[in-house]
């Protein structure tokens, strides 16, 4: 499993002459580590004279951020193995016109769920950059840094897992599938880039 190797580790499979893990993975392990700091900053105490609702709130965006961080870290994996099917699909027999036809909807059905792995990591970056903005309200000033690193490690891994998606997206051959997963997809991107631009927006005020 990616995601249980050491950091070292990781960037050396990412840093090896294969195919996997390539930017899917990567994309979900910046949108991982986004959410997880924001979950830190979330849990920190903001001053001594930290008001109820700021504790409610900040609470409230912990609890939000920690599955949005497990899912996301789960996809660093997700994105690896729906990957791999397609590269297995593509290796299946053609000899013959059934095996033409099982070989052509495993690589329709690898390249769908290619498709939906990163747009879920979309998604989930999107969720998690939302709930950026009480936690950069309501949290310890002196963490605002690692806030705003999250936020831009998170609005990255949208857009990078939604370069996964495009390209994925071209080799879809059923038209409503495609029309489907390219209208949540561009959903994702906006719902992204608002997020993102809101949360910027509020360290600067």
């Amino acid at each position: 499993m990616l995601a249980d190797k050491t950091a070292r580790d990781l960037v050396a499979a990412f840093a090896a002459p294969t195919p996997t893990p390539g930017g899917g993975s990567a994309a979900a392990y910046a949108g991982a580590m986004g959410a997880a700091l924001l979950q830190m900053v979330a849990s920190l105490p903001r001053t001594r004279n930290n008001t109820d609702e700021e504790r409610e709130t900040l609470a409230r965006a912990a609890t939000t951020l920690g599955p949005l961080t497990a899912f996301l870290l789960d996809a660093v994996d997700a994105d690896t193995a729906a990957y791999n099917v397609v590269v297995a699909a593509f290796k299946l027999p053609k000899q013959t016109d059934e095996e033409k036809a099982a070989r052509s909807a495993a690589i329709q059905a690898g390249t769908r769920r290619a498709t939906e792995v990163p747009l879920a990591v979309m998604q989930t970056a999107a969720a998690a950059l939302d709930a950026a903005g009480d936690v950069i309200r309501a949290g310890n000033p002196s963490a605002a840094s690692d806030a705003r690193v999250a936020v831009e490690l998170l609005a990255t891994a949208a857009r990078g897992a939604g370069y996964n998606v495009e390209i994925n997206l071209s080799g879809l051959k059923d038209a409503a599938t495609e029309a489907g997963l390219r209208e949540a997809h561009q959903a994702a991107r906006a719902a992204a880039e608002a997020a993102a631009d809101r949360a910027r927006a509020l360290f600067t005020e």
